[in-house]
């Protein structure tokens, strides 16, 4: 007698669970004080962290400062992680908030995050494709180059997978500002590839 296939509800409730207690060995014995298992931990993330603190703040010394600054908070505040989503999302969370703080304390952040601009047009929004193929590097090295506003912007919602009104709570912005930053973002960027001077460095 063959043996029911579950319901698609139950194999996403399944895999749900499942990703949200990926390294759950691991977490519970750095609950638990076990150095090995922080420096496992550590080991994971450390290089996509690192690589989230560099796409938020630019420079490699900060970038290194805040990941060892985000890694002192994740082992401190552990104990309340109780695996509503994966380790790593949690674990990102907590360093894109300390990049924010960084931008702020340093008066970096998001000045033209506070101006209300009028959402993009889909006219607009389709002038905004590049008539050639762009590499990651390439817009990668673009982003440095933007304002810190617009380059938070993209980066939260293009490369750490956040949505608009995620990126809103966590900026304290409205979802259309976001949305509206993220579009001006794009725009500048492809500006900043299609002029001489960026280009000639690709």
């Amino acid at each position: 007698m063959p043996v029911p296939k579950p319901s698609p509800a139950v194999e996403y409730k399944h895999l749900k669970l499942d990703y949200a207690s990926t390294h759950q060995d691991v977490v519970e014995k750095c609950k638990r004080g076990n150095r090995r298992a922080q420096f496992e931990l550590y080991r994971l993330y450390s290089r996509a962290m690192f690589n989230v603190c560099l796409r938020m703040v630019r420079h490699e010394q900060d970038a290194e400062d805040l990941l060892q600054n985000s890694f002192v908070d994740v082992f401190t505040k552990l104990h309340t992680f109780r695996y509503q989503s994966s380790v790593g999302a949690w674990i990102k969370r907590i360093v894109v908030n300390n990049c924010i703080n960084h931008l702020k304390r340093n008066r970096l952040l998001l000045e033209e995050l506070q101006e209300h601009h009028g959402d993009i047009s889909e006219e607009e929004e389709d002038n905004l494709q590049p008539a050639f193929p762009l590499s990651v590097h390439v817009v990668k090295r673009a982003m440095e180059s933007l304002p810190d506003g617009y380059r938070v912007v993209f980066s939260l919602y293009l490369l750490e997978g956040y949505d608009h009104k995620e990126i809103a709570d966590i900026l304290d912005i409205s979802e259309a500002t976001s949305k509206s930053q993220f579009s001006r973002a794009k725009k500048k960027i492809k500006e900043l590839i299609q002029s001489e001077k960026l280009t000639s460095n690709f």
